[in-house]
């Protein structure tokens, strides 16, 4: 598993090469069908969940060889129909990784679970797993969207960012606010709005203001639009190529806990970045920014 590991790292630099944005970079695009827009509920939730606890959700939209614009990984860990194998959610994966870490605690998984942006709910997010942090009233709630539906999670997260899609999560103790309800809203995965447009529905509905993390190619450029009009505040993105493995996002959320400045958030997330791609500080800190 860890030799698989390894040759994962060398195929998400090749996997990044995908995400073109100028001239000199091979780009296979995935042709995706005309711009949706998802409608959601605007009205307020009422408070069914325990505000005593802050939750982070992660939207990792899984690799996916046959429904993603990305230069081909290896065929088990670019199914983007099996969490089990997949990059993005084993090895240095956001659930393999957490449940490896010290500061978060595995509370329990799940797997299918309901959206309000696609009627095949029974595929959509393939597994849920949940953390709770070690020291701090923090859960960190993780959905692992089946790679074919790379948009729908696109939708979903910028629909969290806004305010738009609120939900919850029931534990065996408490029910926690996930989704909109979110202090901190994550995307991991390819940046699939380089192969699809969006319209723009996602402003602000309740004049909260979200952190948010993408880690994904370009993603500064190519979610700014949304964010924006989400209110959203971005903590960390990206101004280039990246393989947006656990280890960048594990790291931030370690100096974002502590309140630590949006730079020194930044430093940890690069540092954590440059030990595992063998990139120097230097263009880690260049790749990975905060704020606007």
């Amino acid at each position: 598993m860890k030799t698989c590991i390894r040759i994962a790292l060398a195929f998400c630099c090749i996997a990044a090469l995908s995400c073109d944005s100028g001239p000199g970079l091979a780009h296979t695009r995935y042709t995706a069908p005309v711009p949706v827009t998802a409608t959601y509920d605007t009205a307020p939730s009422p408070a069914l969940f325990d505000t005593a606890y802050r939750v982070i959700h992660v939207f990792v939209a899984l690799c996916d060889n046959k429904y993603q614009g990305i230069v081909p990984v290896p065929a088990r860990i670019g199914n983007g129909q099996d969490p089990a194998s997949n990059l993005y959610w084993v090895g240095y994966g956001v659930k393999s990784y957490f449940k490896s870490s010290k500061e978060w605690k595995f509370v329990q998984s799940r797997k299918t679970v309901p959206s309000k942006t696609t009627g095949n709910k029974d595929s959509l997010i393939l597994e849920q797993a949940v953390f709770k942090h070690a020291t701090k009233n923090w859960y960190l709630v993780a959905d692992a969207y089946n790679g074919r539906y790379i948009r729908e999670c696109t939708q979903d997260f910028l629909a969290s960012c806004a305010g738009l899609y609120k939900d919850t999560v029931q534990l065996p103790d408490r029910a926690i606010g996930t989704s909109g309800n979110a202090r901190m809203i994550a995307y991991i995965g390819h940046d699939g709005l380089m192969d699809f447009q969006l319209d723009n529905v996602y402003q602000c509905a309740d004049g909260k203001t979200r952190d948010c993390i993408i880690l994904a190619c370009y993603s500064k450029s190519y979610f700014s639009e949304y964010i924006k009009s989400a209110n959203a505040n971005p903590l960390l993105w990206t101004t280039h190529l990246m393989g947006p493995e656990a280890y960048t996002l594990h790291d931030a959320l370690t100096g974002y806990l502590l309140h630590e400045s949006s730079e020194q958030v930044r430093t940890r997330a690069a540092s954590a970045y440059s030990k595992y791609t063998k990139c120097s500080l230097k263009a880690a800190k260049n790749l990975l920014v905060y704020g606007w």
